[in-house]
């Protein structure tokens, strides 16, 4: 297990400060010089599911209402909304600084039978034909400034393969379709729940970016100021993130400095496991010379 990994796995174990009351590690993961919105995200989960028994989460729905600051922790405050007879209702508020960060709901439902139908996954190359993200990183190390070159090249714990990435520095516009395979061989044996956490973490991953695609921006290359608002999920299915998943995303919309993207996410089998939806900001921002 690389230590990026280790970093993950300890950052989503919260410790319990009361009966509802979590506190959770800012720093790592993703990112060295911000909270990740995924980092949030999986932590709110992890609370959530620190009061929930034989449940597991069908969907959730968050709000990102301040930056995080990742050189403290962050506090995460469970309402137990309901127990019902097959579903579960939790209210997360991620607080830092006395003031919230995010506001998420979630919800758990029994399993049942019923019936079923889904999407084809898309068929698009597959992960062992494409370079990693560390080698992508690697051959464009030298476009960036010394400042951020460390953390350009740091170790991260998850696996990704794009499909179809754009140029770092000078993207031309492309479609707003946008697929990747992502894992983290370090889930393999983790719960249910923590596959659930491990891949709410990776779902804020690149989504957003697919509503800069069509436009030809990147966040290198400058022009624009993005920022997550809010992020959904629905689980569909038993996930298990050692394995390649597919991470179908698009675009159908940019306006008023926003940004709406979807995201579907299938086993390397087709089988549809979880589906996203997240609305960004897209502030068009003077370029620095």
């Amino acid at each position: 297990m690389t230590d990026a990994v280790a970093e993950l796995l300890d950052l989503l174990d919260l410790e319990r400060l009361e009966v509802d009351l979590f506190r959770g590690v800012g720093s790592g993961g993703e990112s060295s010089t911000r909270i990740f919105g995924g980092h949030v995200i999986a932590q709110a989960l992890a609370a959530a599911y620190g009061t929930v028994e034989g449940r597991l989460c069908h969907s959730l729905h968050a709000y990102f209402i301040r930056p995080g600051d990742p050189s403290i922790p962050v506090i995460y405050s469970v309402d137990r909304a309901r127990d019902g007879g097959s579903f579960t209702t939790r209210r997360v508020i991620a607080i830092q600084h006395g003031k919230q960060i995010l506001n998420m709901s979630a919800s758990f439902h029994i399993a049942e039978p019923g019936w079923n139908h889904q999407h084809p996954m898309p068929s698009v190359t597959p992960p062992q034909d494409l370079p990693s993200r560390e080698e992508l990183r690697l051959k464009n190390a030298d476009r960036v400034s010394d400042r951020w070159r460390k953390d350009f090249l740091r170790k991260r714990p998850i696996d990704i393969r794009e499909v179809a990435p754009q140029d770092f520095f000078e993207p031309t516009p492309a479609s707003d379709v946008n697929h990747l395979w992502f894992r983290m061989k370090g889930a393999e044996g983790a719960s249910p729940a923590m596959q659930h956490c491990l891949l709410a973490y990776a779902s804020d991953m690149n989504l957003l970016g697919s509503s800069l695609r069509p436009h030809g921006l990147t966040w290198f290359k400058g022009g624009v100021m993005t920022a997550s608002l809010d992020h959904a999920m629905w689980f569909h299915g038993p996930i298990e993130f050692d394995k390649w998943h597919l991470y179908t995303m698009d675009s159908p919309f940019t306006g008023g400095a926003r940004g709406f993207n979807r995201g579907a996410i299938y086993a390397q089998d087709g089988t549809l496991l979880a589906s996203v939806a997240q609305e960004g900001l897209l502030r068009p921002v003077p370029v620095k010379a």
